[in-house]
């Protein structure tokens, strides 16, 4: 997979030719990253596609079997206790300490990394008010609710001030309002400077946060750029629901025409649909004309941009169905390693 060129001092996190297998599964089959510093990184995939076994590498939680990486220009083999010192890591589940405070599992944190008291306790402080959590800073975490829960687990990995930060699927199991506030919190991040690379099967997710996106399959690259220039590589879809079951056939031959696809009839609904080939631009107005000049009586049509839902199933769809079992016991893996 080629990516864009960056200057490798420009780079937060690089990899190259990363493979990991266990056993007799290839979790990454030869994975290049190219990061550039102060953006957010998202890394897609399906189950099993291998997006925790990249983040555990990366976080020197795992040894690759071949290729190299580094973060923050350290190397995460040679030079492990200095990558650790460059990264936070949050991973799917909140790894904060129920029966303290809030306040006090940051001071922990910060004493935990070498804190002096008085600094330990400005930190904790500073990040409480920043992230809007100075309001529960004095209760019992076992109290917070899952969103206040997982934004304390995100802000403790910040104590240290790492220039790095790995997200590995921060708002699973979320509610809609608890994954927002936990996006506003990594667009504060990255406004400071810090680099996010973000593992995430919400589409949504990575379409607002994400600067630029590598979408894995079976441990290799599949595709990466902007959110956009991915979207707009599949096409449009455009639906045409008609009078009458006579009309399909007319309305085919049009949308044929204008978006150089192969349109779908389906007669139980009286609707066409199609995805325009990519490169091709299609209007609503010029549609509806030449329908019109058809003589097509359209009782609806809509032209829907493609999503990045539309494009991981393009590209992954194949892979869906591949059993995950070196991912997952990864994913599994990450909570009791950093806790060790």
């Amino acid at each position: 997979m080629t990516h864009e060129p960056a200057a490798v001092a420009d780079l937060a996190v690089r990899a190259q030719g990363l493979v990991k297998r266990y056993g007799s599964t290839t979790a990454l089959d030869g994975l290049d990253l190219a990061i550039p510093a102060g953006t957010v990184y998202g890394l897609l995939g399906p189950n099993g596609a291998g997006k925790t076994t990249a983040v555990r590498i990366l976080a020197t939680l795992a040894t690759p079997d071949e290729g190299s990486a580094s973060v923050a220009g350290y190397d995460v083999v040679r030079q492990a206790e200095r990558v650790r010192s460059s990264i936070g890591l949050a991973g799917q589940h909140a790894a904060v300490d129920e029966g303290l405070t809030g306040r006090d599992n940051l001071h922990l944190v910060g004493r935990f990394h070498h804190l002096g008291a008085r600094e330990a306790r400005r930190r904790s402080a500073e990040l409480l008010e920043r992230f809007d959590l100075a309001h529960v800073a004095d209760r019992l975490v076992r109290g917070y609710s899952g969103g206040l829960r997982r934004r304390l687990d995100l802000v403790a990995c910040l104590v240290t001030r790492p220039p790095v930060l790995f997200l590995d699927e921060p708002t699973t199991g979320l509610d809609p309002r608890s994954r927002g506030e936990i996006w506003d919190a990594v667009r504060e991040l990255t406004e400071t400077g810090t680099t996010v690379l973000l593992t995430t099967q919400y589409l949504d997710e990575a379409d607002r946060l994400a600067d630029q996106v590598l979408v894995i399959g079976q441990g290799r690259a599949i595709a990466d750029g902007p959110p956009e220039r991915l979207k707009a590589s599949i096409g449009a879809r455009v639906e045409v629901a008609v009078g009458s079951v006579a009309e399909l056939p007319y309305a085919q031959r049009v949308l044929a025409a204008l978006t150089e696809g192969e349109p779908i009839a389906d007669p139980h609904r009286l609707l066409v649909e199609v995805i325009s080939r990519p490169g091709v631009e299609v209007s609503l107005p010029t549609v509806v004309r030449e329908l019109d000049a058809a003589g097509v009586t359209a009782r609806d049509v809509a032209l829907r941009t493609p999503t990045l839902d539309d494009v991981f199933l393009a590209l992954t769809g194949a892979d869906s169905a591949v059993a995950g079992a070196a991912d997952g016991a990864a994913q599994n893996d990450v909570a009791a390693e950093v806790a060790a």
